[in-house]
């Protein structure tokens, strides 16, 4: 299974958020100079995350985006599905049905082993990222690089 960037861009962009202060908006032209990324395609990504209240988005001089929750309260898997959307990384069409033995009345989803094996990995990836938090991630960076959050914060306030 492939992500696209976006939603790397949008991980790495919420766990610096979290070294801002809680009223504190960050424009998506100032996320992006911070990777050296296009800032209309994270602008895009941005918006995905205001649209399902993990961000929001204020315009004017002040204006930006920030964290709408707490970011012990916003899951990786959050932001995935944000991005990506909620389908199943694996799609079982039932091919069975179609092969030696195979039946119309048969949900081959639901017998399938292969169908059966592909959505329990696809759980257990989905329970891995449900049980990270933004504010797991960025506790994480601080503990193996202290400072980094007082670094982002003065980085951002010099772009």
């Amino acid at each position: 299974m492939r992500m696209n960037e976006g939603v790397e861009w949008a991980l790495h962009s919420c766990v610096n958020m979290t070294w801002l202060d809680r009223d504190e908006a960050v424009t998506a032209k100032k996320l992006a100079a911070f990777y050296d990324l296009p800032a209309a395609y994270l602008n895009k990504q941005l918006q995905a995350l205001v649209k399902v209240g993990i961000l929001t988005s204020t315009s004017g001089p002040r204006g930006g985006f920030k964290l709408a929750r707490r970011p012990d309260r916003i899951t990786l898997l959050d932001i995935v599905t944000a991005i990506e959307g909620g389908e199943d990384a694996f799609r079982c069409e039932g091919i069975l049905r179609k092969g030696p033995g195979g039946r119309d009345d048969v949900d081959y989803r639901a017998h399938c082993e292969v169908s059966l094996a592909m959505r329990q990995a696809d759980l257990a990836w989905r329970r891995s990222l449900a049980g990270t938090t933004v504010a797991d991630i960025a506790a994480t960076v601080e503990r193996k690089h202290p400072g980094a959050g007082e670094g982002t914060r003065a980085r951002f306030a010099g772009i």
